[in-house]
């Protein structure tokens, strides 16, 4: 081919022609990307129109945590779940979701945890579930709670055909093969769990209530977050050690998330679901009324929870003595600063520690993290 006095040769002539169509193809492709791109985007506006709609506060408030909820949540019935805490249920699943936790002693030396929820319908598995003692059955029902367990002691069975609370039994009832499984995760007894979907479906098989009972106005005072529970005239506490022999458990202060984060038999406490660390605004020592024993001719232990005794309150790396008042086994606990006014609690979540009172002097307080590790 002859151009003017330029002469291309055939290949010359087909790499024009390559280059040409390569342009006009980018041309086209950018034309329908940036076609897609306002079309993408329009919608944008809406959905983040709609989530600020959806996320307004409504001035509801957890009874659990003091913090800001959905209404329906607010007055939805709690759950509390008795879980295992040895090294064969390590991790469990559901404790971060949990607006309060009770951890209390039991047999041989070893603790069990009953973990109180208001929020916990995106969970699908909880626990693992274990078996009953009487005075977690007297904590259920401070709360309101249905009481979930697998099992239960002698005096735990007697306790519950009275019918103080209600529960979901995994030996018992209408909903006992609906509202609880086992994994193949762990051996048995270690893997026997509940999950939202079927917690509610033995609510519904058992004909429970499923919002608080009326006049119910919560457990828990709670201190503005605007102006939150200091404890200006306690002392530095920077780590809490329960004298809990089998899992010497122990909370460091995190002055970055002004919160307490939960170790136990030598390691960081997670949740498995969300894989953090369990991390709790407020712990609570309540010792027993008296010296507790054993049941006759068992080996449960007997903690008396009726009366008054001593106990602290820990909250924003500092501490205060408090006393606690039951005056029956139906009433909810009380808790009273040095002044005798009742503890505001900080908004968030709270563990309590049912401490034996002969074992009182056990436990260790330490001012700096610094200390507990020189101890």
């Amino acid at each position: 081919m002859k151009l003017g006095k330029l002469e291309l040769s055939k290949k010359q002539l087909g790499i024009i022609i390559g280059v040409l169509v390569a342009v006009i193809v980018l041309v086209v492709v950018l034309v329908v990307v940036n076609g897609k791109k306002q079309k993408t985007e329009e919608p944008k506006t809406e959905t983040k129109t709609e989530v600020v709609e959806e996320t307004t506060d409504t001035g509801a408030k957890s009874l659990l945590t003091g913090e800001s909820i959905s209404e329906e949540i607010a007055n939805n019935r709690p759950i509390a779940v008795m879980i295992e805490n040895t090294v064969d249920a390590m991790p469990q699943y559901g404790l971060n979701s949990a607006g309060v936790v009770y951890e209390c002693p039991v047999e041989g030396g070893l603790t069990r945890l009953m973990a109180i929820f208001d929020n916990y319908y995106d969970l699908e598995q909880i626990g693992n579930v274990r078996s009953c003692r009487p005075y977690y059955v007297y904590f259920a029902k401070e709360f309101d709670a249905i009481y979930v367990h697998v099992g239960q002691s002698i005096h735990g069975q007697v306790l519950l055909e009275t019918g103080i609370v209600d529960d979901l039994n995994a030996l018992k009832g209408a909903a006992a093969n609906i509202t609880f499984f086992r994994t193949s995760e762990k051996k048995a007894p270690h893997n026997c769990y509940v999950s939202a979907e079927s917690v509610a479906k033995g609510i519904e098989a058992e004909g429970y209530r499923t919002t608080y009972e009326d006049g119910y106005t919560g457990h828990y005072q709670f201190a503005s977050e605007d102006a939150p529970n200091m404890l200006e005239d306690g002392e530095d506490c920077a780590v809490v050690c329960p004298y809990f022999f089998n899992n010497e458990p122990y909370f460091i202060y995190n002055e970055e998330t002004q919160t307490y984060d939960r170790y136990q038999f030598n390691k960081a406490q997670t949740d498995i679901i969300d894989g953090e660390q369990i991390s709790v605004k407020n712990i609570l020592f309540q010792t027993s009324a008296s010296a507790t024993s054993l049941y006759e001719e068992t080996q449960y232990l007997n903690i008396p929870l009726v009366g008054s005794g001593a106990g602290k309150y820990f909250t924003n790396g500092k501490m205060i003595d408090v006393t606690w008042q039951k005056d029956s086994d139906t009433d909810i606990t009380h808790y009273y600063d040095a002044a005798g006014n009742e503890i505001q609690l900080n908004v968030g979540k709270t563990w309590v520690c049912l401490i034996q009172s002969q074992y009182m002097d056990e436990n260790k307080y330490y001012a700096t993290e610094e200390d507990f590790n020189n101890r």
